[in-house]
């Protein structure tokens, strides 16, 4: 594969939408730089024609609003390999919608495939390799390497034959509008504006107490003031296993931080002061103000809509055999849930199951109302 070139026009940029649209379709991944930088963005865009692999450049002085019609016409194909991150970024950081998804990661698990990642998919049918460091690169940096560059164009660069071979074996099987389905409600999804105290999501917060809660929430607004400072992401100041056992154990000096479980002496040494300021913060916060985890209502345990929910795995285990799928993927545990509690009897009455897609319903509605009729 050639080095392919990289746009950092507006100009350029037009005309590559305008070639773009020639195409019935076009494969599409971009890179972030989520592990390196405070606030990820969209670093690099990578499109394949069957002509051609264009790679645009979003961090020059450029605009994008060439793309957005293309990338939103459902007329043409938008193939993608695991497309649910990659869209809810160019969303968020573009504005620009996806429509006309085929996502050949989903494709690859709706086949049965056990190791579905691009780079175990490309060596299967292709026999080519991806080097996977790259996949933690900073793609932030300029100017890129050459392998950086090739690595980047091969994330779409087989896509297209990658296709034709999983869409031919999908519809062997008759799956293809089962994922079909899946692609049009990937294409909705969006990131989430989270609002509230920083603790609500946090793993591990319902185990303290509220003042400890009250110096967890002091230790997360330091960090993030923290790695914003530093331009770096949240992990790389302080690890949220080290900032749970801080929020446990609220220490109130160094000797009593540095037996803290999980915090380094390194640590110690470059952050105590500001760590037991966080600390204290937290402990000074009045008792009639101390925040508390919301805890859901207890509800009474329904025995026999538990035991239904069994009999609904017991039998999607066996079906997801038969089919060679995964459980999961075939129908998740939240959904034999919902249908566990609610116990539809009734075809109709399984529209109104949160969760269960139209494909679930037509292929496996009736096996699951008699299993719940049992």
């Amino acid at each position: 594969m050639s080095l392919p070139p990289i746009l950092t026009t507006t100009e350029e940029i037009a005309q590559l939408a305008a070639r773009l649209s020639q195409h019935a379709a076009i494969a599409v991944d971009l890179e972030a730089d989520s592990m390196h930088n405070y606030l990820e963005k969209v670093c690099l865009l990578q499109f394949s024609t069957p002509d051609e692999t264009v790679l645009v450049d979003p961090l020059a002085d450029v605009e994008l609003a060439p793309l957005k019609p293309v990338l939103a016409d459902p007329a043409i194909r938008k193939i993608f390999h695991a497309a649910d991150y990659d869209i809810r970024c160019l969303a968020r950081d573009f504005d620009i919608e996806i429509n006309g998804l085929f996502d050949t990661m989903i494709s690859s698990q709706f086949l049965g495939e056990e190791r579905f990642g691009l780079a175990d998919v490309l060596k299967k049918y292709f026999g080519v390799g991806l080097d996977k460091k790259y996949q933690r690169a900073d793609w932030s940096r300029r100017p890129l390497s050459d392998e950086m560059i090739r690595y980047a164009a091969g994330d779409t660069f087989y896509l297209h034959r990658l296709v034709e071979i999983l869409e031919e074996k999908l519809i062997e099987k008759g799956r293809l509008e089962w994922v079909q389905e899946e692609f049009q409600l990937l294409e909705k999804v969006r990131f989430t504006v989270h609002e509230g105290p920083e603790f609500l999501r946090f793993k591990g917060a319902g185990t303290l107490n509220p003042r400890q809660l009250a110096v967890l929430e002091s230790l997360l607004q330091w960090r993030d003031s923290e790695a914003q400072r530093r331009d770096c992401p949240l992990y790389k100041v302080l690890g949220n296993k080290q900032v749970l056992e801080l929020a446990r154990a609220m220490p109130q000096g160094r000797k009593e931080m540095a037996v803290v479980p999980e915090l380094a002496p390194r640590l110690v040494e470059r952050y105590a002061g500001k760590l037991l300021f966080a600390v204290t913060q937290g402990l000074e916060v009045p008792d009639n103000e101390l925040p508390h985890y919301p805890r859901m209502q207890r509800r009474e345990k329904d025995l026999q809509a538990e035991q239904r929910f069994n009999r609904l795995k017991d039998w999607r285990k066996g079906k997801a055999e038969s089919l060679e799928l995964d459980p999961g993927v075939l129908i998740n545990n939240a959904i034999l849930e919902e249908l566990a509690k609610r116990w539809p009897k009734q075809i109709a009455e399984l529209a109104d199951i949160p969760l269960l897609k139209r494909w679930q319903v037509r292929e496996l509605g009736a096996d699951i109302l008699k299993v719940l009729r049992k």
